[in-house]
């Protein structure tokens, strides 16, 4: 069903873990399959001044394709400048990983999102102008935690408990 290189981001994630200090958080989840992930990044300058992703980390509580993505998009995003990683989608990961099964393609959509929400997080932050489509990006993935909230209440604060004990 999964490929070498998917089973080799499962067994051996790479960034897996927290950052202290992060310049910027990113969380979301999917309602359907119950995965959760959180991309953790910090902001540093290149020779040119420009700003990019000096150190990447992710937590990743779901299946295989899930821990496998999240692996897949810091490698895609480490070292890049803001405006290059703002361009990693769910294409571009999916064929670095040599492929998904499709039943699993879902999956692999959060890691992009965490990704994208990691940096609006930085740019709110750190009062930097967004674009409308990282805007736009940000209220579906607002729109879409409200939902599972309100659904998920109970659940949710569980969640939140257990992951917040483990700071």
């Amino acid at each position: 069903m999964y490929n070498k290189k998917v089973l080799q981001h499962f067994k051996s994630p790479h960034n897996f873990g927290k950052i202290k200090d992060p310049d910027g958080i990113g969380k979301v989840g999917n309602i359907i399959c119950g995965d959760v992930m959180w991309i953790y990044i910090k902001i540093g300058n290149n020779k040119k001044g420009e700003k990019i992703i000096k150190d990447i980390k992710f937590e990743t509580y779901g299946c295989v394709a899930a821990l496998a993505s999240s692996s897949i998009v810091t490698d895609l995003a480490k070292g890049k400048t803001i405006k290059q990683a703002l361009k990693i989608n769910q294409e571009e990961m999916i064929k670095s990983l040599g492929g998904l099964p499709p039943i699993k393609t879902h999956c692999s959509i959060l890691s992009v999102d965490a990704l994208l929400e990691a940096i609006y997080n930085y740019l709110i932050e750190d009062k930097k102008i967004i674009s409308e489509e990282l805007k736009k990006h940000h209220k579906r993935i607002e729109r879409e935690e409200k939902i599972i909230e309100e659904k998920y209440k109970e659940w949710t604060q569980i969640e939140e408990k257990i992951h917040d004990s483990k700071k």
